[in-house]
């Protein structure tokens, strides 16, 4: 859909819905793909994602009383919902609504006087439950929103980010790390993040494919990290640096090397945790690897690193499922396929796949029929740009 034809219908349900013509400015964050780099952003590692051109709208009119109202052109039979500034519980089942309201909680949290409230309309492009980062993606809209409409110039991108992740973590009770909220707020066009999640450094690295697309395939499995074993893996992690801390001066999973990883693992006692560290120090390193092939123009590498990632993903993490194993089985068969993996938080989602130019059809022919037989599942198929992060539009 053009973006011309979005603004028409989000005023058009603006007007049915708050009763008031829709206001001018209008909004946008992205979803986000992470290229590799997976399970390391609450690990002090590296990751790579970039921002995408599909991603959540949002209008915003300030109000004189202390209201919220909510509505999503994406859920309509869920109505307009009401609530008020003084009427933000976290960890209250809300909803989609949990999202912006925890960034209107975080803001206050932080000192930033919000005394009243707002009608605020989003619509989304982001498949739901793809692992592509929908709900980043609205937790960054609403700063970005708020940002502008209470005049908290003084709020920086990266404070987008923390305040995204930290209503995620402390509102929604979603143990996640930082890289969601980063893409999606300071993502660039042609870009990916190489981000120290334990410094939060970045740079911009152009992702150079002139022979090649980037193939985002929906396993339509429904991921639902909040209760899915996410927190689990991140409280497994937490175990085994402590126990790897009695004999290494480390602060973080992403301070070891591998050697020095082997070297240590026996210190860490429960063999699950093990596994999960293991994942953790490798695709680290593997990240910060696949960063320097793709700067030496060395695109053959960076897809080994994403096949190995796929693997450690499913073995060491164990977050695959197996509609996304198959997945990524069938493309590994593929003539012109680089590397494909599973992408996102895991247990459904997506899979990313660097695919060159002539084989991207058949590509989806290869996968579409197979893939539906054995699973149930309808695949869909993206093949995706990359864009900018959060902004007025």
């Amino acid at each position: 859909m053009e973006r011309n034809e979005i603004r028409a219908m989000m005023e058009k349900a603006y007007k049915e819905n708050f009763g008031e013509e829709a206001p001018k400015e209008w909004y946008f964050a992205p979803g986000r793909v992470n290229l590799i780099g997976e399970h390391t952003d609450y690990n002090g590692g590296h990751v790579f994602p970039c921002a995408l051109t599909i991603g959540t709208y949002g209008m915003i009119k300030r109000r004189s009383d202390r209201t919220l109202r909510f509505y999503s052109v994406n859920f309509p039979e869920k109505g307009v919902t009401v609530t008020s500034l003084d009427e933000l519980n976290p960890g209250s089942n809300e909803g989609w609504t949990a999202y912006p309201k925890g960034v209107f909680w975080t803001f206050i949290l932080n000192k930033y006087e919000i005394n009243e409230g707002a009608d605020i309309l989003i619509w989304g492009d982001i498949p739901a439950g793809s692992g592509l980062s929908s709900s980043a993606s609205v937790e960054v809209l609403t700063g970005t929103m708020i940002k502008d409409t209470y005049g908290f110039t003084n709020v920086t991108g990266v404070d987008l980010a923390k305040f995204g992740q930290y209503s995620e973590n402390n509102y929604n009770g979603l143990s996640c790390g930082i890289m969601d909220q980063f893409a999606s707020a300071m993502g660039k066009k042609d870009c990916a993040i190489f981000l120290d999640t334990n410094t939060l450094e970045y740079e911009h690295a152009p992702v150079k494919l002139p022979d090649a697309k980037i193939v985002i395939t929906n396993s339509k499995v429904k991921h639902s990290l909040v209760t899915s074993a996410y927190n689990d893996r991140r409280r497994e992690c937490e175990e085994a640096l402590k126990d790897l801390q009695k004999v290494v001066g480390i602060k973080t999973l992403g301070d070891l090397t591998e050697e020095e990883f082997e070297a240590h693992k026996d210190s860490i006692t429960n063999d699950i945790n093990r596994k999960r560290a293991k994942h953790a120090v490798y695709e680290n390193r593997r990240t910060i690897k696949a960063v320097e092939a793709l700067k030496a123009n060395d695109i053959e590498t960076f897809g080994k690193l994403m096949n190995a990632s796929h693997v450690s993903l499913r073995d060491d993490y164990e977050v695959s499922c197996k509609e996304c194993d198959l997945l990524t089985e069938l493309a590994w068969k593929q003539p012109g396929v680089i590397g494909s993996r599973i992408t996102g938080g895991g247990f459904g989602g997506c899979t990313v796949s660097i695919v060159k130019n002539e084989a991207v059809d058949d590509f989806i022919k290869a996968i579409d029929e197979p893939y539906e037989k054995e699973t149930g599942y309808k695949a869909e198929f993206y093949i995706v740009d990359i864009g900018e992060g959060a902004s007025r539009i």
